[in-house]
C-alpha cells in the first residue's frame, strides 16, 4: 500500500485544514482513462466508492483502483519551492 512521508502528511494536512468537512477532506489520485500512464492528484472532500483510503498522522489520500495498483509500493513525499508552492513526488519504499 502506498505510505506517506511525514512532509506529504503535513502537505496534505495544509491543503484541506480550510476544506468545508477537513475531518473528511484528503487528496485523490485518479486514473486518466483506461491506462496507468497518467496519475492525476486532486482535492475530495470524500472518497469514491471505489477508492482505498491511505491515512497517516491526520492525512488522507484516495486512490481510484488503477491508482492503487500502480502506487501499492510507492512512497508520497511532498516539498515547497521558495515561492510556496506544494509539489508531491512518487517514490520506491525504502525497507
Amino acid at each position: 500500500m502506498l505510505t506517506l512521508t511525514a512532509n506529504a502528511a503535513q502537505a496534505i494536512r495544509d491543503l484541506t485544514a480550510s476544506a468545508p468537512d477537513a475531518a473528511q477532506s484528503g487528496i485523490r489520485i485518479s486514473s486518466q482513462g483506461e491506462g496507468a500512464s497518467s496519475l492525476t492528484l486532486s482535492l475530495a472532500t470524500a472518497p469514491e466508492p471505489a477508492d482505498a483510503i491511505v491515512e497517516a498522522e491526520g492525512a488522507r489520500v484516495y486512490l481510484d483502483p488503477v491508482a492503487a495498483t500502480v502506487l501499492e509500493d510507492k512512497a508520497l513525499d511532498a516539498g515547497a519551492d521558495d515561492q510556496g508552492s506544494v509539489s508531491f513526488l512518487v517514490t520506491d519504499q525504502t525497507a
